[in-house]
């Protein structure tokens, strides 16, 4: 039986992977820093609201009653910041301190620094996401963070359960699909419903334009699972796949940012 993976990285292309992580590292903390100066210089710091819904006791009513109050403001700039800082971070542990463990796991189909930022950093992002269609609440904000993240552990399943098999299982993806599915069906309906709603202002243009974009982003992450799996021309190497992913992380975190700025944090 064969995995997805290379055995053993040779020197040249342990070197190339090293350029790549500590080129990536450095560009994910410029950009961050670039937003979180962009962020603080425009007063005031762009938010959006968090709020709590409860049932609380109505003493005039005798009866239970649907009570909402804010708990937070979500800054837009640094959480935008904070997924660029957790991209920068695992990619300097993958060109540094953890490089020869890295690699390791490469050789048998697997980067499990890859999923763990994935499952903060993407999560992150699907949040701010959703802050800008208009969910606030609390509850839902963890669910979604939570769904995404599911999601991205899913994928680490996979990997780990498809070591050295031939004809890949592919519950683990399925699963994961599911999982992912729902912070998107989420922000989608509260779209529709905003959009309905009698009086109500329109969708700003950049917002449609982020969940179109970034839902094709993190669908383009599963697609390079199936062709990685599928063993699909290039992807025959898994090597080539993880590059892919280094690519396609860069590519949904830069366009989530720039869209950002242009919505609502340019001065």
């Amino acid at each position: 039986m064969s995995a997805p993976a290379v055995t053993t990285i040779p020197a040249d292309r342990s070197a190339n992977l090293f350029r790549w992580n500590a080129a990536l590292a450095g560009v994910h903390f410029v950009q961050a820093a670039v937003i979180l100066a962009i962020s603080f210089a425009r007063s005031p710091v762009v938010t959006s609201p968090v709020v709590a819904t409860y049932l609380r006791f109505d003493e005039s009513t005798r009866h239970l009653v649907t009570a909402q109050r804010s708990i937070w403001d979500l800054p837009i700039g640094p959480a935008v910041a904070l997924f660029f800082l957790l991209s920068a971070v695992a990619h300097f542990t993958m060109a540094f301190p953890a490089r020869r463990w890295y690699e390791a796991h490469l050789g048998r189909g697997q980067n499990p620094i890859r999923w763990i930022e994935y499952a903060f950093s993407s999560s992150v992002m699907i949040v701010v996401i959703a802050a800008l269609a208009g969910v606030q609440e609390m509850g839902t904000l963890i669910a979604i963070f939570g769904a995404n993240a599911a999601m991205i552990m899913f994928g680490w399943s996979m990997e780990i359960a498809n070591e050295g098999r031939d004809r890949p299982q592919w519950l683990h993806y399925v699963f994961g699909c599911i999982a992912g599915a729902v912070p998107w069906l989420v922000i989608f309906a509260t779209i529709l419903v905003s959009a309905a709603e009698p009086g109500s202002a329109p969708i700003p243009a950049f917002v449609i334009a982020i969940f179109v974009t970034l839902f094709i982003c993190f669908n383009v992450f599963a697609i390079n699972m199936v062709l990685q799996y599928r063993k699909v021309g290039h992807w025959r190497d898994y090597l080539y796949g993880e590059r892919s992913y280094m690519l396609f992380s860069l590519i949904a975190k830069s366009l989530l940012a720039w869209q950002v700025f242009f919505g609502t944090l340019r001065p």
